[in-house]
């Protein structure tokens, strides 16, 4: 079962389930997720898509093998305009899929976020930091939902023996991301297909690292799959500046857009690094897309949306 299986991540991990043999059943209540995005494995004879909020009780018949928790908003423009709700499915979403999980003897995967470390003191960020957040701030509802559950997960494993998994998920981009997703890669690729100025807050010199959709999916798979209980970063450690982002960008579509300031939202990270040390001892895992080659299959993802076309968008 993937729960938020319709959404952009969530879909790419349904793809790669169905390719590895697996049945999956995926839930989503559509608040983020599309059903375009799984329009591909319609009438697939091992694939179900239902449609439920996850905090409500979930009831599946016959056996389950895996829980894969991918429900919750997860772009600062969601999770912003629909804070109680992000609030609710990090805590009773994840207290529902871990039940069904005790209940089914399944194995457990959280799909956590780099955002548990807040505008991080320690740089790469590490799974031992316990992170600088402010829990009453704008980003709260996603950076204290995400810690709870975790800690809720970790409960679980510790109380009842549940086998479970934390992937702390860092800024990953690729196909199927929404148009007006809010995050940086969508926004900045919409922005330079228009002819539009490129957003850029602050003075730039924030950085991200930017990992491929595929390569995530495919350290989440392993993770899930292997005997570690504690958390794993998962994301790619190459880190750029905001500015030399944007560039990159304008370089890649042949943009005439300019770069534009403004203001640094609240509690925005000034930094965001994985150290992956952990995923490459444990999981045998490290990213394979580079920057160019990702980012132009996002480009062709997006420039077909922009003209109107409908592609299935793999990784």
């Amino acid at each position: 079962m993937v729960t938020g299986g319709a959404g952009f991540l969530g879909s790419h991990l349904v793809d790669l389930l169905l390719e590895k043999g697996h049945r999956v059943v995926a839930i989503d209540n559509l608040v983020t997720g599309g059903v375009e995005n799984l329009a591909h494995q319609a009438g697939h004879p091992r694939f179900l898509l239902i449609q439920q909020d996850v905090t409500n009780f979930i009831f599946l018949d016959g056996p389950i093998d895996y829980v894969w928790h991918f429900a919750s908003p997860a772009s600062p423009v969601d999770y912003l305009e629909l804070p109680i709700q992000t609030l609710k499915v990090g805590s009773l979403g994840t207290h529902k899929a871990l039940g069904l999980a005790k209940h089914k003897r399944a194995r457990f995967l959280l799909a956590s976020t780099s955002e548990v470390y807040g505008d991080p003191l320690v740089h790469p960020q590490p799974e031992e930091y316990w992170g600088n957040v402010n829990p009453v701030g704008p980003r709260g509802c996603y950076d204290e939902a995400k810690r709870f559950a975790e800690a809720l997960a970790m409960a679980y494993h510790r109380e009842h023996g549940l086998e479970t998994r934390i992937v702390r998920i860092f800024n990953t981009y690729g196909p199927r991301m929404r148009l007006n997703d809010g995050r940086v890669v969508p926004t900045f690729l919409s922005q330079a297909l228009h002819g539009k100025p490129l957003t850029v807050y602050g003075d730039g010199t924030q950085t991200r690292s930017f990992c491929y959709c595929a390569d995530l999916i495919d350290g989440i798979y392993r993770l899930m799959m292997s005997s570690v209980s504690d958390p794993v970063n998962i994301g790619n450690p190459t880190e750029m500046t905001m500015l030399e982002f944007a560039r990159a960008i304008i370089q890649l579509t042949g943009s005439k857009s300019k770069v534009t300031f403004r203001p640094l939202p609240q509690d925005d990270p000034k930094q965001r690094r994985p150290d992956i040390t952990r995923a490459r001892r444990l999981l045998k895992w490290e990213p394979k897309v580079g920057l160019d080659e990702g980012l132009k299959r996002t480009v062709e993802f997006f420039s077909d949306r922009i003209l109107g076309r409908r592609p299935a968008g793999k990784c």
